[in-house]
């Protein structure tokens, strides 16, 4: 009998055992529950006795759940003169029964305006350039105002409406380049003087306008005849805007673009170079003699990269360029530094001017060469050796309906400028130079650091990729001409510069 009841209190027990395990998750489950009411019991009386939870406010809560509400909302904002909260109609129910959603702007998604640089452009005229929210333009009407306050007490300041030129329309991105052009009455800014701009937002439920410093002039800082008089003379003939330069560019073909177009356009011209982040040391190395000799400027406009604009915010940077310069020089040139100007050769740049000089702007045909194939007439181990543009000789010929061109203007008619030409300038434009002067564009080039040739032919036509070329050595046959004057002008400095 007690062998038997022994057997059975271990049958029992091995039961419980069964059913606990079996119940694990389920008894877990229970245990956890139980230690959340007794929880909740023990932090009661520590709950506020505003806060409270009733059947009602759970049946409203169940009730928002189970149908979508499509009314409206109203959130509550801060009145910032009196510290109480307003309510804000967000959405509301049209008779038609559709529901009209609102959208309410906080903080500053984009800048109302940059500042890049203001010059002064004639005796009453200014020009502002910089950059504005392409957003505010497109769906609002921002606006200027210009002030200029001048430094002599005796004089009052005097306002007028600014005149915008947005230059890049259609490029922009999140921010867009923008002119704003002063013209005041008469000539009543004297010389000495702060010039402010007035920027309106536009916005018809926020209208913001922001005041900004753009000009300060010093007394006696400028001479105006440089404005009135037609015979003065020009600092320079030629002078080159670049346009942003960026990525990690070779030396070797910077070397070659700037001897080539020093020689080019002889010594009255200069090169204004704009640093985005391409010129790394090595190039500025190269750079170097010509900046000592003051056939270059480099301006670095590395911060503008902060705001978002098309390619680098090069049409803002050549509209700085164009008014810096404005009245320094006869003729302005705007194009690539893969590209290279050429006229015929019983021509000069200056007797191809001179014939052009009637008109304000003229625009230059291109002639596409490639980067990728090389001529090696003059056997491999020579070809390494020889300058990009004297081996990358064959041009594309392939037909197209319209191939890019680039201009050249005489600055002073000019009031804003493009990448590919201007349309805000006074006097007349030429579009059939292609008889007086061209430019070969070596695509790409420039930002290999690597020897370009990887292909190399001996032929006058080639197919390259499904695409004609022909042999065109007009480039190449200045060459030596070109390395003569670089040995002339800055010595030896530059012969172990690498791709």
């Amino acid at each position: 009998m007690v062998k038997d009841r022994e057997q059975n209190s271990n049958k029992e027990k091995k039961l419980l055992v069964s059913l606990i395990w079996n119940f694990s998750t389920e008894l877990k489950l229970i245990l956890m529950a139980l230690l959340v009411i007794f929880t909740l019991a023990t932090l009661l009386p520590f709950i506020p006795s505003s806060f409270s939870l009733s059947a009602s406010d759970f049946r409203f809560c169940i009730s928002r759940l189970s149908s979508v509400n499509t009314t409206t909302t109203t959130p509550t904002k801060l009145s910032p003169e009196n510290n109480t909260t307003t309510e804000l109609v967000l959405d509301r129910v049209l008779d038609n029964g559709v529901i009209k959603r609102t959208f309410t702007g906080y903080g500053s998604a984009a800048y109302n305006f940059v500042s890049m640089s203001a010059y002064r452009g004639g005796v009453n005229t200014f020009a502002v350039i910089g950059l504005s929210s392409k957003p505010l333009h497109v769906y609002s009407h921002p606006s200027y105002r210009c002030e200029w306050v001048p430094l002599d007490p005796t004089h009052d300041p005097v306002s007028t409406t600014g005149s915008k030129i947005l230059t890049d329309w259609g490029y922009g991105r999140i921010y867009t380049t923008v002119v704003v052009n002063c013209t005041f009455p008469s000539t009543t800014t004297p010389v000495g003087g702060n010039l402010i701009l007035h920027a309106t937002t536009g916005d018809p439920s926020l209208n913001l306008t922001d005041s900004i410093p753009v000009l300060t002039e010093p007394p006696n800082s400028v001479d105006l005849t440089l404005y009135t008089s037609s015979t003065k003379k020009k600092q320079y003939d030629y002078l080159y805007c670049g346009s942003s330069l960026y990525g990690n560019l070779s030396p070797q073909r910077v070397r070659e673009w700037i001897a080539y177009h020093a020689r080019f356009f002889g010594e009255r011209s200069h090169f204004v170079l704009h640093d985005a982040g391409g010129i790394h040391g090595d190039v500025f190395e190269v750079l170097r003699p010509w900046i000592e000799l003051g056939r270059v400027t480099v301006h670095d406009i590395r911060g503008q990269e902060r705001f978002d604009g098309y390619y680098h915010n090069q049409f803002m940077v050549v509209n700085d360029c164009l008014h810096r310069y404005r009245f320094a020089a006869k003729w302005m040139f705007f194009f690539d530094v893969d590209e290279f100007m050429y006229v015929p050769e019983k021509e000069t740049i200056s007797s191809v001017m001179e014939s052009l000089e009637e008109y304000s702007q003229f625009t230059i045909e291109q002639m596409p060469m490639s980067s990728k194939i090389c001529y090696s007439g003059d056997g491999p181990a020579r070809t390494y050796r020889n300058w990009g543009f004297e081996k990358m000789a064959y041009r594309d010929v392939k037909k197209v309906p319209r191939r890019d061109r680039k201009y050249a203007v005489q600055p002073s008619n000019v009031f804003a400028t493009g990448v590919h030409m201007s349309q805000n300038l006074q006097g007349k434009t030429y579009h059939k130079a292609e008889g007086k002067i061209r430019y070969f564009h070596y695509h790409g080039s420039i930002s290999q650091r690597r020897e370009p040739c990887r292909h190399l032919f001996n032929d006058s036509r080639v197919v390259f990729e499904n695409n004609p070329y022909v042999l065109d050595t007009t480039i190449r046959d200045v060459g030596l001409a070109v390395k003569t004057f670089e040995m002339r002008t800055i010595g030896n400095r530059l012969l172990r510069t690498r791709q």
